[in-house]
């Protein structure tokens, strides 16, 4: 049995899968904010709890936003500030009395997508998150690739490809940059390009809902089309993934799916591009499947 964890800034959501991925048990709780030993102590007790409901001891795999600094082994760039510059991983497995794997909410992501996912079967993966911010995940023969400085993946901090006149210098981001895809697509963005345009602000699904009869709307919802079809073709140069896995909260625009593959034949360097854009199959949950699935095939413990 396997068990997967999404340890965020609000909650921790825990999910524990069988030896054929379906779903065993379930839960959430809030995440103490601001206090480290607590988050470690929720993290330990909704084990604990999902081992209970589930009858069996199992692996366990950690999602967060942020990374592990290969140098340190240190969590950074979490949105949980608590987390960052401490020793999760070593901490919880000292807590549990057992090996515990952690990898950036996004690699979890795409890993989920990409074992038993809209991905299964697909090599090379490449899964893309684009909600408040935008992150990524690159799968290569069923394992996550990280890379040395475990940033593999982090497509949304290249500068925007291709920028056009009304897009220089571009907008700053929060990693001290300009210009940057995240800030170009990210559902805030979207919902800044629309304003731009109308002075009125409305969320992402707003816009998409009224694209179909709304200039100004349709008019944004192809510009950021475009953006995504020119930010994907450059990461498609480079790995050349069978199928790209959308998540997040934008993910949820079903005409992405049809435009961006037709905009993006102008950007990638082939005649023909066989690559597919699909949502991911398992939603909000890919996350935490895709931290149980830390431990591939095999591992498992016997539960």
């Amino acid at each position: 049995m396997r068990i997967g964890l999404d340890v965020g800034g609000t909650k921790v959501e825990g999910l524990a899968l069988g030896s054929e991925g379906a779903e065993v048990a379930r839960m959430r709780t809030p995440t103490p904010r601001g206090d480290y030993e607590g988050t470690i102590a929720v993290i330990v007790d909704v084990v604990r709890a999902l081992e209970g409901e589930a009858q069996g001891e199992a692996t366990v795999g950690l999602g967060t936003p942020g990374a592990i600094d290969p140098a340190s082994g240190l969590l950074k760039n979490s949105n949980s500030v608590a987390l960052n510059g401490r020793p999760v991983a070593e901490d919880v497995a000292a807590a549990l009395g057992r090996p515990v794997r952690i990898a950036n909410d996004a690699d979890c992501m795409a890993l989920s997508e990409a074992v038993d996912g809209a991905a299964a079967g697909e090599d090379p993966v490449f899964g893309v998150i684009v909600g408040t911010g935008v992150g990524g995940g690159v799968v290569v023969g069923g394992s996550l690739v990280s890379g040395p400085n475990a940033i593999a993946g982090e497509w949304g901090h290249n500068p925007l490809p291709w920028p056009r006149a009304d897009e220089m210098p571009g907008h700053g981001c929060y990693c001290g940059r300009t210009g940057c895809i995240e800030t170009f697509l990210s559902g805030p963005a979207l919902e800044r390009e629309y304003l731009a345009r109308t002075g009125v602000r409305y969320s992402a699904a707003e816009i998409a809902e009224r694209a179909g009869g709304n200039a100004a709307a349709s008019a944004a919802l192809e510009a950021y089309a475009d953006r995504m079809a020119r930010s994907l073709a450059t990461v498609m140069n480079i790995l050349d993934p069978a199928v790209i896995v959308l998540g997040g909260g934008v993910s949820r625009i079903d005409a992405l799916y049809r435009t961006v593959p037709e905009l993006w034949n102008r950007y990638v360097f082939s005649d023909d591009v066989a690559t597919r854009l699909v949502p991911a199959r398992h939603g909000d949950a890919s996350g935490v499947r895709g931290a149980a699935w830390l431990w591939g095939p095999g591992e498992a413990q016997a539960g």
